[in-house]
């Protein structure tokens, strides 16, 4: 199938912006808890009157600091309440957002803030600051800072308490539909960042048909969401503003490291994540088996979670002695898991990269389904999701309902719709390139089922072509690997080469305990195993996992294993965990050149 389109199931406000929804909410569900806030280590409920206070006086803050209607403010934080806060109090202002991701260098910070025009910019701490104050001098549209940490949202607010509440309700009612709500720079795999114009129109049209479409997932009273991706990503913004839509409760984490314990005590009813943080859970859970003497039972019970997962999708379903199996790991394993996740959890919505058909049918087997969804940041976040109710394992979901895609002839996904961004700031060829005739060329090759579900094979210009002419699309091979325990991060190789190659580095983490279950140093490092036959035959384990999903001549034929990661300090990958594939192509040169070598 070349082409396939939903009709649209919200209809966009004409006139309407995003600060309609928490002025709706407050006048519809004023006692309704729509935030979750941390306080002195516990979670307090903030409800939907409180919020549109704790946003107006903000708003009022930087209306008295000189923010005029269609200005750019920029936002660095990581993932909290303020974030919401002041995101929405920017648009009550009548400007535009312009994020910035917290780990960004002082040299990306003095670009989007100097591309973007940015009139002021709140950041969450000192380090931030410091990146913004070392740029400053070279950013002279840039007129005030504040900082979250430093009582920079009571600034705002002591500032703002004399301006009329007539003036706030004439910036908030500023913006329509088709204005600027705000600039999200991409993430940059290959150089500088574009800005993406997203309208108040594109996230009424994401969110507006996202909710509609998955209603049983965001029902006001009963469901929540935690967020912990990062806000600055287009992904996290999609969480904040459907919540709000919704509206649902919506909690915030800055730091992932004590998920396990954040899910525990919020307990969401829905969770949005990348493929990497649904792995994670995996492989904690089988290594904790393992580690117990339990390796057996839970590799048993995973087995029996895809087995029945698999057999929902038949006509005749699970078998009994299925039926029974699966009912006694339930007992032992399954509600475990799930509690891991929260406990009161059914759904998550994963995207970002491939989750795959064995993770897919293992979280449907335990009794909490992950729906694979599809986007970009153009896009504004997702253009193709999997229905609650016809979730197809190992695609991407259909488009968004009011949408089109589109299969070219060379295989390009091409994208139609309201969602879409509007052009790349300051940069016109950019965006006739990328809009050509009406459509939005993404750059990924993928294919449409006869039901219109779509399936991504790769990236237009990270086709591999070997030595010997065959067309290899590196994201299949990859994240099959990416799934084992030990492996972090894969690459693979091989332009203009003789055969397919792979770059591996190793989770930290799962090394170490592999490590000590194999009798191993206990200072076992990536640099010390990487020659060890044990570690080899492991890793080469995943790649033949890889391999099985490609044909021969696109199999990875040899792997070399780094002893460093690539992060994004290292500019190896971006905020997005994305690869920077031409960096890590140079930066390691000399390993991919050991891989060619007889």
């Amino acid at each position: 199938m070349r082409e396939f389109s939903l009709p649209a199931l919200y209809e966009v406000p004409a006139d309407g912006n995003l600060t309609d929804l928490i002025r709706r909410n407050a006048a519809q569900h004023p006692d309704v808890a729509v935030l979750g806030r941390k306080v002195a280590g516990a979670w307090t409920d903030v409800t939907a009157t409180q919020f549109l206070a704790e946003v107006r006086a903000a708003a009022k803050g930087l209306i008295a600091a000189g923010i005029r209607p269609g200005d750019r403010v920029a936002l660095m934080s990581r993932t909290r309440f303020e974030w919401v806060q002041l995101d929405f109090a920017i648009w009550t202002a009548g400007a535009v957002t312009v994020p910035v991701y917290e780990t960004s260098s002082a040299e990306q910070v003095q670009w989007i803030l100097g591309d973007s025009g940015a009139v002021a910019v709140i950041v969450e701490s000192d380090a931030h600051y410091t990146a913004v104050e070392s740029v400053q001098h070279t950013l002279p549209d840039l007129r005030a800072v504040w900082q979250i940490d430093r009582g920079g949202v009571e600034e705002l607010t002591t500032a703002g308490a004399d301006v009329p509440e007539a003036v706030v309700d004439e910036r908030a009612s500023a913006a329509k539909a088709d204005d600027p709500a705000t600039i999200v720079y991409t993430s940059g795999t290959t150089g500088r960042p574009k800005g993406c114009v997203l309208t108040h129109r594109a996230f009424f049209a994401e969110c507006g048909n996202a909710v509609e479409r998955l209603r049983p997932l965001f029902r006001t009273g009963e469901c929540s969401v935690l967020l912990f991706l990062p806000a600055a990503h287009v992904f996290g913004r999609l969480v904040e503003v459907a919540a709000v839509m919704a509206p649902i409760k919506l909690g915030c984490v800055p730091d992932i490291k004590n998920l396990t314990e954040e899910l525990a005590t919020f307990r969401p009813t829905l969770i949005l994540g990348v493929p990497r943080v649904f792995e994670k859970v995996y492989n904690s859970a089988r290594a904790t088996a393992q580690a117990a003497g339990k390796g057996a039972i839970f590799d048993r019970a995973a087995h029996t979670a895809i087995a029945y997962s698999r057999a929902l999708s038949t006509p005749r379903g699970p078998s009994l002695g299925l039926r029974i199996r699966h009912k006694l790991f339930d007992r032992l394993v399954y509600r475990k898991l799930r509690a891991v996740l929260g406990g009161r959890g059914e759904y998550a919505i994963s995207g970002g990269a491939p989750l795959g058909e064995r993770l897919g049918h293992f979280y449907r087997g335990i009794g909490f389904t992950v729906l694979e969804g599809y986007g970009l940041t153009e896009s504004c976040a997702a253009t193709a999701f999997n229905p609650w109710d016809r979730q197809k394992i190992g695609t991407v979901g259909q488009p968004l309902p009011g949408s089109v895609i589109r299969i070219a002839d060379d295989g390009e996904v091409l994208l139609h719709g309201e969602h879409l961004f509007t052009g790349y700031w300051n940069n016109p060829q950019a965006t006739a390139e990328a809009l050509a005739d009406g459509w939005f060329h993404t750059g990924d090759i993928g294919t449409l089922d006869e039901d219109g579900y779509l399936t991504i094979t790769g990236r237009k210009k990270e086709i591999l072509i070997t030595a010997g002419g065959k067309n290899v699309a590196p994201a299949v091979i990859e994240d099959r690997i990416r799934a084992h325990a030990l492996i972090s991060e894969c690459m693979v190789v091989g332009d203009g080469r003789p055969f397919v190659g792979a770059l591996i580095t190793l989770d930290e983490e799962f090394l170490t305990r592999w490590a000590a279950e194999h009798n191993k140093p206990s200072n076992s490092t990536a640099a010390t195993l990487r020659l060890d036959p044990e570690l080899l035959a492991e890793v080469q384990r995943a790649v033949d996992e890889g391999n099985s999903a490609v044909s021969k001549a696109e199999s990875v034929r040899k792997f070399r294993i780094l002893t460093t990661q690539f992060t994004e300090e290292g500019g190896h990958i971006t905020p997005s965990l994305k690869l920077k594939r031409n960096v890590v192509a140079k930066d390691f040169a000399d390993d991919i050149e050991a891989l060619y070598q007889t």
